[in-house]
């Protein structure tokens, strides 16, 4: 078990000593609670034990030539490259592999639940590095290197929000540990260093945020080296990040994000890079080839490298499309993946499964950068949160059984209020609703039973059996604007009591403690020692499932923004992110329409009402078991509720806080 280090009220720090931190994590491992233990009959399966010493590693930096002059000063900018590794291996003649974190985020911002930075010396050498890779994998025989991007930290360049230098930075280390790349030993000097005698040219990504999509950049381009990647809470497209089928979802452009980044010396010198980053992702929603740079579904055919994915269904900064796009395009080309998917929001699983997550992250860079048979690539495929802290598995996800089930909106007892079945509306049936900026899921959510002129809402019966969705969901439309500018929203929702991890307050499903856990060897500079969290709950009356956004001028090509022409039908399909729940039985599942999502997307130029022809619209979800399953669960079912004036408000999780790309979220 990992060692706790507690705190009492008033008291100051443990007095546990660094040495007996250190010595008693060298000989002992993270076994969690319910862990397989070795039998007579089933030996132990084969891990990396933590044998060499932490305190007396070599640490070490190194600037590597990425080839690019991104900052146009006369010469190609190196990428400041620090590196922890065992003393023992290299004496002995041996090679190790890689563990590897690039980031913008090691001087500005932090990383973790705690905010680390890098720490150095008076010579500049390297102290402390964030989070734990270190701390847990160098005493276990490998090298972990945190890699700062172009134009951050001690690099030279200018980022540029996830374009070719971003993804550069962390390729030209990897091609450096191969043997491919010049590394240096200084800044500006001519001195080489070189990897090949210390390094097998095996890499292991990993991070989260924008961290985890530099993992996801350098994967598609096919780089030889790179075993496998773990990207958390990770970008695939940054378009699909500020948009969504042509709607804003961020009052912002990736500049911005760029200079918040950037070092203060290169705040000097990027001012150029800047504004061709401005100038190249219009906040119009148009489609440039500077999105087609900064997207890397389409470059999934040049995976080698396994990857294993990790998502908050409930994240509202880097949204759950963002894994979803890039799954779908992985499993399409038989990318070997695994995948976990948790109730939260943009957390990290050290943060929210910590034990079971540092044993499954250790089997699987056991497995695929020392070659060690664990088992792990042969062991269910996903693991998905249904309750907070309960999981269940599945050996492949989706599950095969998932399938598009087409339902279809129809009228209710109430404007507004209207039903979620199999059977299609009557010809001339419609709904309608006018955008309001000031409400959003959360307000559509709770009305769900009374008419309200800002949503349309379809609703089934009260289910009779549960009802599982897994996968993506697309919602088509035909839709009449009053107006030329017209923004959609749809939500889908399951209605019913349950209780949730509270992903729309601070720590975003997360409580942070004042106790400590450890999970590797300490130094004087360095703790393996970090804050321990509970999940933070909410008992609700509503969980919003998944969401979509689209601008409705993309009607004609998704692309480019049209004018609308009012009183002009227009079919529409929107994307809806993947998810995978549960709706139980005595819930009902619904789907919401509505204008602008307060929050989560901008409002339009005009303020539209749209009227919605229900006989040429309907939803395709991913149910298990598909149409049967749906049957199923609403045969013999009463009627959909008539909505009362007087009918009670459902009540859930506050809705989300006013959102912009922070550090906090794209970054970290």
């Amino acid at each position: 078990m990992p060692i706790r280090v507690r705190r009492t009220r008033g008291a100051r720090t443990s007095r546990i000593t660094l040495a007996a931190t250190a010595a008693a994590l060298l000989t002992s491992l993270v076994v969690p609670s319910g862990a397989a233990r070795a039998t007579a009959d089933a030996p132990a399966a084969r891990e990396s034990q933590p044998v060499h010493s932490y305190d007396r590693a070599v640490r070490e930096s190194v600037w590597v030539d990425t080839g690019l002059d991104g900052d146009r000063d006369g010469r190609t900018d190196r990428v400041a490259v620090d590196i922890v590794r065992p003393r023992e291996p290299a004496a002995a003649g041996r090679k190790i592999p890689v563990v590897m974190d690039a980031s913008p985020y090691y001087s500005c911002c932090g990383r973790g639940n705690e905010s680390q930075k890098k720490t150095y010396d008076p010579d500049g050498n390297p102290v402390r590095f964030p989070l734990y890779y270190d701390n847990y994998f160098v005493p276990r025989g490998y090298a972990f290197v945190a890699v700062d991007l172009a134009g951050t930290s001690r690099s030279d360049g200018c980022d540029d929000v996830g374009g070719r230098s971003d993804v550069r930075s962390a390729k030209a280390v990897v091609d450096w540990l191969n043997g491919r790349a010049r590394g240096y030993t200084t800044r500006t000097g001519g001195e080489r260093a070189r990897a090949t005698g210390w390094s097998t040219g095996d890499v292991g990504m990993i991070g989260k945020s924008w961290d985890g999509t530099i993992a996801n950049g350098v994967a598609a381009t096919g780089v030889e080296g790179l075993k496998t990647i773990v990207p958390i809470g990770a970008i695939s497209s940054w378009y699909d990040y500020f948009h969504s089928q042509g709607a804003p979802l961020y009052n912002a452009n990736p500049s911005w994000l760029s200079d918040y980044v950037n070092s203060p010396e290169a705040h000097g010198r990027c001012g150029a890079v800047q504004e061709r980053i401005t100038a190249g992702t219009p906040y119009s929603g148009d489609w440039t080839p500077a999105w087609g740079e900064r997207n890397h579904v389409p470059d999934a055919s040049r995976v080698k490298a396994s990857v294993f994915v990790v998502h908050g269904q409930q994240d509202l900064n880097v949204r759950a499309n963002q894994f979803g796009q890039w799954w779908d395009a992985l499993a399409a080309r038989g990318v070997e993946r695994k995948i976990w998917l948790s109730q939260t929001g943009h957390v990290d699983p050290f943060d929210f499964r910590r034990a079971d997550w540092v044993r499954t992250l250790h089997r699987w860079f056991d497995h695929y950068l020392l070659g060690y048979d664990n088992g792990i690539d042969r062991e269910p495929m996903a693991d998905v949160e249904r309750v907070p802290d309960r999981w269940s598995t599945d050996r492949v996800w989706p599950p095969r059984a998932a399938a598009p089930t087409t339902l279809r909106p129809g009228t209710g007892a109430a404007p507004g209020v209207g039903t979620l079945t199999a059977g299609r509306a009557p010809a001339g049936a419609t709904e309608t609703f006018t955008d309001d900026p000031a409400l959003g899921e959360t307000d559509w959510a709770a009305a769900i039973d009374r008419p309200t002129p800002a949503k349309a809402g379809f609703v089934t019966v009260p289910l009779r059996r549960e009802l599982r969705l897994s996968g993506p969901s697309t919602v088509t439309v035909t839709a009449t604007p009053s107006t030329t500018s017209a923004h959609l929203s749809a939500v889908l929702v399951d209605l019913g009591p349950d209780t949730i991890r509270d992903y729309a307050a601070p720590g975003e499903g997360i409580s942070t403690l004042a106790e400590r856990t450890c999970w590797g060897a300490s130094t004087a500079g360095d703790s393996a020692c970090f804050k321990e969290t509970r999940a933070r709950t909410a008992n609700v009356q509503y969980t919003v499932v998944s969401r979509g956004w689209a601008d409705l001028g993309t009607w004609a090509d998704p692309r480019a923004e049209r004018p609308l022409t009012p009183g002009r039908a227009y079919p529409f399909t929107l994307r809806l992110a993947s998810t995978d729940h549960v709706v139980p039985a005595g819930h009902r599942l619904a789907l919401i329409i509505g204008g602008t999502d307060r929050d989560l997307l901008d409002p339009p130029s005009t303020t539209p009402t749209v009227t919605l022809d229900l006989a040429r619209s309907s939803a395709r979800l991913p149910l298990v078991g598909g149409a049967e399953a749906f049957a199923a669960a609403t045969a013999g079912a009463p009627s959909a509720a008539r909505a009362t004036p007087d009918a009670p408000l459902l009540h859930g999780v506050a809705g989300p806080r006013a959102t912009r790309p922070l550090p906090e979220g794209a970054a970290r």
